[in-house]
């Protein structure tokens, strides 16, 4: 459990240097040049997921059951990752109308992974896995919608298309994930098969 937690907080930690000390992450950037500090936070990032990755993979082999939750939250965990990965896709997909209405989608969508995954699972290593994620894109929403307002931030309008977009595109994604990929990479098939 303790790599599991290591990683966590290398990982989080790094991905909330904004949430807490925007300024000093202001000065990093400044002495260590853009490409520098990309490097940096790219590395010490690859380090702590390694060490979640690994830490969970040995957290799963002897779970710590906190509670059993009943079949129905598999199934709104299917239904909330579907939300998950179209908001993921929206990030991504230019003037949709879930980036501007909601301006940081792929934050909400690990709001929603991560509670999706809490609701299905109730061992130690998940509340700890999907529980950190799930406070760090809080806290994250938080800060960047208020730095949103002090900025002055506008988002461009959605139209049809773009939306369109996203959803099909996130439909195929999350069908792609849930039937194949989650089973291949995770060892889970969240659709029973």
């Amino acid at each position: 459990m303790s790599l599991l937690i290591l990683g966590l907080v290398l990982f989080l930690g790094v991905h909330s240097v904004r949430i807490v000390a925007d300024g000093w992450r202001t000065r990093m950037r400044g002495r260590l040049g853009e490409g520098g500090w990309k490097g940096l936070y790219s590395l010490a990032s690859l380090v702590g997921l390694g060490l979640v990755i690994w830490g969970y993979g040995l957290a799963r082999q002897d779970p710590m059951v906190l509670w059993v939750p009943p079949i129905a939250m598999r199934h709104a965990a299917s239904l909330l990752t579907l939300v998950s990965f179209i908001l993921l896709v929206a990030a991504y997909v230019p003037r949709n109308a879930f980036k501007a209405r909601l301006h940081h989608p792929m934050v909400l969508a690990v709001k929603v992974w991560a509670l999706a995954h809490l609701l299905s699972n109730g061992n130690l290593a998940d509340v700890l896995l999907f529980g950190g994620f799930l406070l760090w894109a809080v806290l994250d929403f938080r800060a960047a919608r208020q730095r949103d307002r002090v900025q002055g931030t506008r988002y461009a309008s959605g139209t049809l298309a773009g939306t369109a977009i996203a959803v099909v595109l996130g439909l195929v994604a999350w069908a792609a994930f849930a039937f194949w990929g989650h089973a291949l990479l995770i060892g889970v098939s969240p659709m029973g098969r």
